[in-house]
């Protein structure tokens, strides 16, 4: 049963992630080896998400973590990655992602006009925070797996940050994870 409105590509920008009961979208040391035991995503939601991201915006730390363009969505994906960081100039280069070193408005800029109409992908929890705190995201989209992980980087770690209250998007009868922002605009 399709439990989630389908993904549209319209140019949003959405923070993305696969995140645990507790909170955490990473183990302490980025470490992802949690989402590979068990845990299945629902059928065809890695093509809906492949066939309407247009780039992909990460950090650095994740970056040095994950280094292989072809890691996004198991190689199902290509396309522009943009990676923000304060060091492009030490970064190991890899076809297909440009280091930025600039505001996060202006990556998000950036990654969207390379995004061709198509929807920005946020893949890091400290560049979400700081677009969600400058009214910078469209969209998040979390899946939550059934595991607690206990420690971690969490989605969001902002101290004395805001509420910031969302809405679902699609029908009250779905299930879905799927939020729009909601901060009075």
């Amino acid at each position: 049963m399709n439990d989630i409105e389908p993904q549209t590509a319209n140019g949003k920008v959405l923070w993305h992630f696969t995140m645990s009961l507790d909170g955490f979208v990473a183990g302490p040391n980025h470490e992802m080896d949690w989402m590979m035991t068990g845990i299945s995503p629902q059928p065809g939601l890695i093509e809906e998400y492949v066939a309407t991201t247009g780039a992909v915006l990460g950090g650095r730390r994740g970056w040095d973590h994950f280094p292989d363009p072809r890691s996004v969505y198991g190689g199902a994906w290509t396309g522009p990655i943009f990676v923000l960081t304060h060091h492009p100039e030490d970064a190991k280069p890899a076809d297909g992602v440009t280091f930025l070193d600039c505001d996060v408005a202006e990556a998000v800029r950036i990654a969207l006009a390379a995004a061709g109409g198509r929807n920005v992908e946020v893949h890091s929890p400290t560049i979400g925070g700081q677009l969600l705190e400058r009214g910078l995201l469209d969209e998040i989209n979390l899946h939550i797996a059934p595991v607690l992980l206990g420690k971690g980087i969490r989605l969001l770690d902002l101290p004395g940050g805001r509420p910031h209250y969302l809405h679902r998007v699609g029908s009250d009868q779905q299930r879905n994870h799927r939020h729009h922002l909601d901060d009075g605009r």
